[in-house]
């Protein structure tokens, strides 16, 4: 009976943001607008949407910050409060523009706080309160102190498995000690922004490593750490690579390839982190829109495809929460592979 209250339990939370939803398509067109749902989720946006409720939308405004081209002035906003000339444009996903006087529209420098910031800000708010609770634990304690238990011992077990058994062996021992403060913080920001991004409900739910943006700044975090702390034998095997002389001249055919390879390391991880994270964020809304669907079309339908929906969910939402694992445990992998390639030590023949 347990067991069964906790699926329930699971089910529920999982189902509550999309019958919001169902409720605002089913108002505004008359049916569900599956795609328009999932790209809605899937995309940044000025406000927090939290429900829907007959036709009245609750939502949490988020401060916009524009710059006016036209007259170089900051304006202060919300979405509901946005002056003219600024509008948001439907054909550029939303995007604030501004209308010139000549007719055209340009885009203004925008520092606003969206929800994928706003997100974020989160995120490192979660990990400050849970590092300062280890790290006050363990400063109430000396060495000869037994092992921490619970959330601390659990966190312990999470940073030496990472530290030890992923980045010391990956990096090389010479090295790994410079790097290993970044490449864990990539971990558990990630991590950590995949959990919350699972939750349906405020504070969660944003698609934080599904913004093409967060994971090309990861990325480029990784290139910098890579190339700016390369030694000179990194540098040398892209520049005069240990291949036959035919190949690096006349035509430097290698060190093209390999110079090239310089920026497809990180583009391979950008993409891997968006297009894993961004599917399984579909797939999930997707099977839960098939239940709001089945029950339009009929009683019949609803309880067929309502099981088969529901079932699949579950298991989604349990697959996702290995999934956000896996997927910053690869990141971190790959990232510090690629560090420990350009640091890798001279060892010259006996």
């Amino acid at each position: 009976m347990k067991h069964i209250k906790t699926i329930f339990l699971l089910m529920t939370i999982a189902l509550m943001p999309m019958s919001l939803y169902a409720n605002e398509g089913e108002e505004g067109s008359g049916e569900l607008n599956i795609p328009e749902i999932v790209l809605e989720h899937l995309a940044d946006s000025y406000e927090w949407h939290i429900a829907t409720y007959e036709g009245k939308h609750l939502s949490i405004p988020l401060p916009i910050i524009v710059r006016s081209d036209a007259t170089g002035d900051w304006t202060v906003c919300t979405a509901h409060s946005l002056p003219e000339p600024f509008f948001f444009d439907s054909a550029h996903h939303g995007k604030i523009y501004e209308r010139m006087a000549d007719g055209t529209s340009v885009r203004p420098i925008d520092l606003s706080i969206t929800k994928t910031v706003a997100q974020i800000w989160i995120v490192v708010a979660v990990l400050i309160i849970v590092f300062l609770s280890c790290a006050s634990w363990y400063k109430k304690r000396d060495e000869k102190s037994e092992a921490p238990r619970g959330f601390v011992g659990m966190m312990e077990m999470l940073v030496m498995t990472i530290h030890d058994d992923l980045i010391r062996p990956s990096v090389g021992e010479h090295a790994y000690k410079r790097f290993a403060p970044y490449l864990l913080t990539v971990f558990f920001f990630i991590f950590t922004c995949n959990l919350i991004g699972l939750v349906p409900f405020f504070p969660g739910g944003a698609n934080v490593t599904g913004n093409i943006n967060i994971t090309l700044f990861l990325a480029v975090c990784t290139m910098l750490a890579i190339n700016l702390f390369g030694n000179k034998e990194y540098w040398k095997d892209i520049f005069w690579p240990h291949v036959p002389v035919f190949l690096k001249a006349p035509v430097p055919l290698m060190p093209l390839i390999e110079l090239f390879g310089v920026f497809t390391k990180p583009f391979a991880l950008m993409i891997r982190l968006f297009a894993n994270m961004m599917a399984g964020h579909a797939v999930i809304l997707s099977f839960t829109c098939v239940i709001f669907l089945g029950w339009s079309m009929g009683v019949g339908y609803g309880i067929g495809l309502n099981l088969f929906s529901a079932i699949m969910l579950l298991f989604m939402n349990c697959l996702e929460v290995l999934v956000a694992f896996v997927q910053a445990y690869v990141f971190t992998m790959l990232s510090a592979v690629f560090i420990g390639l350009a640091n890798q030590e001279h060892h010259t023949a006996e």
